[in-house]
């Protein structure tokens, strides 16, 4: 009797883990499946936390050595880091579950990135090579998630997802071939590459169709991952300040430079998520592939002044700021500045919100300006910071002041598409 109801029992067994494996184990989400209310998840944070360490490692490169040279390195290399940050970042939004099958891949990527961290402070020289085919098997793994997706679409929204994987294989080959290039002509391949990835997203869709037409609806989940990834860059700022001080020594003129600085990220805070955080781009006009790649430049800025503020901090005692930590700072200012001029206007809440975003896109423009003169004149360190902050705090009081002036000022928060 036993033998004969264990054997009865078998198949239901059987049935039963066949179904708990299917919930485990589930294919992603097609595009156009968007889950409604999402939350950002804690591994989607831990995995924003590995790009804390890779990032940090291209800024102390720069900011070991800041020169027109190491300026130019940092950019490339951050914007390669970017692109894989994009593009795990965007599928998870779009495809990803709270299954085995998601979390395992976000976890292989996070191994892959632990390896490049490895190779990136460098990646500009002796470590080029290497860092070229860690970066290259990222890449693949990126490229087979994205491939397996489209094979789950339906037949009407596959056009574009097959241009997508299209230009991602590209990217693997165009990244594992250069490894054997010189480190010159390397870089020069890897800063191709982000160009023709910013101006691809900016083309990513037709822009007389809206982006639902491909299945893609810009959730706040995004908008909230991409603002966690300008905190991180910030956080590179933060830390720039305190390793500039301790090199200094701790001297009452560097504390002081320090904190001064610290004000710029404060003042990068306060711009981003005031005018531009938590809102989502606009789903027709081709305007969500133009903020999401305008977000690289903008980034990028923040992250690159982290590495000036460092190298300020160190010369605190200097009559003068070095010309190229100078131009570095207030170069990363007026970057800021014009990538949100041009970030504003991808926003869904740009038209609804013209009565202050014109005046802003004003003050940002005149703000780029004054600070490329601040950084051509190079004041002291303290009074380079301070000018700069001035320049932000500026910026950002024709914003809010514009906000205050409203009928209603609660018009002025994000409002859903």
């Amino acid at each position: 009797m036993g033998s004969r109801s264990e054997g009865a029992n078998r198949p239901r067994r059987t049935a039963g883990l066949r179904r708990l494996r299917k919930r485990l184990w589930q294919p992603p989400r097609p595009h156009g499946q968007v889950r409604a209310g999402r939350r950002v998840s804690f591994l989607e944070l831990f995995y924003d936390l590995i790009f804390v360490v890779v990032i940090g490692r291209a800024a102390h490169a720069l900011a070991a050595d800041v020169s027109w040279r190491t300026v130019g390195e940092f950019v490339v290399v951050f914007g390669l880091i970017w692109i894989a940050w994009m593009n795990g970042t965007i599928y998870q939004d779009l495809h990803g579950r709270e299954d085995v099958r998601s979390r395992s891949y976000v976890f292989f990527q996070m191994l892959i990135l632990t390896v490049l961290a490895l190779y990136t402070e460098h990646a500009g020289g002796e470590d080029g090579r290497a860092f070229a085919v860690v970066y290259s098997v990222l890449l693949l793994v990126l490229t087979w998630l994205w491939y397996v997706v489209r094979r789950h679409d339906p037949p009407e929204l596959r056009p574009v997802p097959a241009l997508y994987l299209i230009g991602m294989v590209l990217s693997v080959a165009t990244v594992s071939g250069s490894a054997v290039l010189r480190p010159q002509h390397r870089l020069l391949v890897w800063a191709v590459l982000v160009v023709a990835w910013m101006i691809g997203l900016m083309l990513l869709h037709r822009p007389d169709r809206s982006i639902e037409d491909i299945g893609v609806r810009p959730s706040p989940a995004l908008a909230e991952r991409f603002g966690l990834f300008t905190i991180i860059v910030l956080g590179e700022a933060v830390l720039g300040v305190v390793v500039g001080i301790l090199d200094a020594g701790r001297t009452p003129r560097a504390i002081a430079t320090g904190l001064t600085g610290l004000l710029i990220a404060y003042a990068f805070w306060w711009t981003y998520f005031d005018l531009v955080g938590r809102r989502l781009p606009g789903v027709t006009g081709g305007w969500f592939g133009r903020w999401v790649s305008l977000h690289l430049p903008v980034t990028g800025a923040i992250a690159a002044a982290g590495a000036g503020m460092e190298s300020m901090v160190e010369h605190a005692t200097d009559s003068h700021v070095s010309l190229a930590t100078g131009w570095l700072l207030a170069g990363a200012v007026a970057l800021l500045n014009l990538g949100l001029i041009m970030l504003i206007r991808t926003l869904n809440d740009y038209r609804r919100l013209l009565p202050v975003y014109r005046p802003v896109n004003v003050a940002l423009a005149v703000g780029a300006g004054v600070a490329l003169l601040i950084g051509w004149i190079r004041p002291p360190p303290w009074m380079l910071a301070l000018s700069l902050v001035a320049v932000l705090a500026a910026v950002w009081w024709v914003g809010v002041n514009r906000m205050l002036h409203l009928p209603d000022p609660d018009e002025a928060l994000p409002k859903p598409e």
